[in-house]
C-alpha cells in the first residue's frame, strides 16, 4: 500500500477492505503537518510513518480524527502529533477507553446494539491480540470549528450534519481545494439500519454545495470529484423521496 499525491502538499494512503483500514490524509505545510485520522491500529500509523519517511516527509504535526468509530481512531495512541477531535466524538472515546475486549464483552455489545457485526468481525481480524486496543482521548478538543494555520496552507475543521454519525467532521483546504469528508457521507449503520437519514443527508448536501473543493477525499473509496461526489449525493437523495 502506496502512499498517493494529490497535490505538492496533499497526500492520501489508500484504505483497505479486509480489517477495514480508512484512507488516512496527509497536509504538508511550511511549518508544521497534519494526518488526516489516526487508523485504525498502532500497524495502520507504522505503515503510514513508513511511507511518509520514505517520502523525505515530516513526520505529523497534528492529527485530525473524522469520527469515533474504531478504524479512525483506534490508532490514536500511536500516532507522532497531537491529536485533535470535537468534544463529541471525544466524550464517545472516554467511553468506548472503558470497553473489555474480551469476548464475552465484544458479544455483549453487539446484543446491546453497542458495536455492529461488521466492526466486531474486522477488529478480531485487525488484532490478533485485542489486549493490545489502546484507546485515548484527545489532546486537543473544539466545539464547533477549528482552523489551523500549518505556514502557507489551512485546514479547516468543521463538525457537520451527516448522515453516518453524529459527531462527523470534515477537513477543507481551500488553498488545495481539497475536503476530506471522512465517512460523513457514508449510511449510519449504528441507529439507521444502514440507510441514509434523509434530513442529514439533505444537509450534507447543502453544506457541501458552497464549498470551493475540486478534490473529494473519502474514507473508504478513492478520491472523487466535486462533480462526482454530488451526482452520488443527488442520487441517493433521490431514492428517499
Amino acid at each position: 500500500m502506496k502512499l498517493q499525491k494529490i497535490s505538492n502538499r496533499i497526500y492520501y494512503l489508500p484504505s483497505y477492505s479486509e480489517t477495514d483500514r480508512p484512507v488516512l490524509g496527509y497536509v504538508r505545510g511550511d511549518r508544521y503537518s497534519l494526518m488526516v485520522d489516526a487508523g485504525n491500529s498502532s500497524d495502520h500509523v507504522d505503515l503510514f510513518n513508513r511511507e511518509i519517511t520514505e517520502l523525505g516527509l515530516p513526520l505529523p504535526d497534528y492529527v485530525a480524527i473524522t469520527h469515533w468509530h474504531w478504524d479512525h481512531t483506534f490508532g490514536m495512541s500511536a500516532v507522532t502529533g497531537k491529536t485533535i477531535a470535537n468534544r463529541v466524538t471525544n466524550e464517545q472515546l472516554k467511553i468506548v477507553k472503558d470497553w473489555s475486549w474480551s469476548h464475552e464483552a465484544m458479544e455483549k455489545r453487539l446484543q446491546t446494539g453497542e458495536d455492529i457485526e461488521f466492526c466486531d468481525r474486522c477488529i478480531r481480524l485487525e488484532y490478533s491480540d485485542r489486549s493490545s486496543i489502546n484507546i485515548c482521548t484527545a489532546d486537543i478538543v473544539y466545539d464547533k470549528s477549528l482552523v489551523l494555520d500549518l505556514g502557507g496552507v489551512h485546514c479547516v475543521l468543521s463538525r457537520i450534519t451527516a448522515p453516518h454519525s453524529e459527531d462527523s467532521t470534515v477537513i477543507y483546504i481551500p488553498e488545495e481545494k481539497v475536503l476530506f469528508i471522512g465517512d460523513a457521507d457514508c449510511e449510519d449503520y449504528y441507529h439507521n439500519n444502514g440507510k441514509y437519514d434523509k434530513d442529514k443527508l439533505n444537509k450534507l448536501i447543502r453544506f457541501l454545495e458552497p464549498l470551493d473543493f475540486t478534490t473529494y477525499v473519502i474514507g473508504h473509496e478513492e478520491p472523487q470529484s466535486k462533480d462526482e461526489a454530488m451526482a452520488y449525493l443527488y442520487e441517493e437523495l433521490g431514492k428517499l423521496e
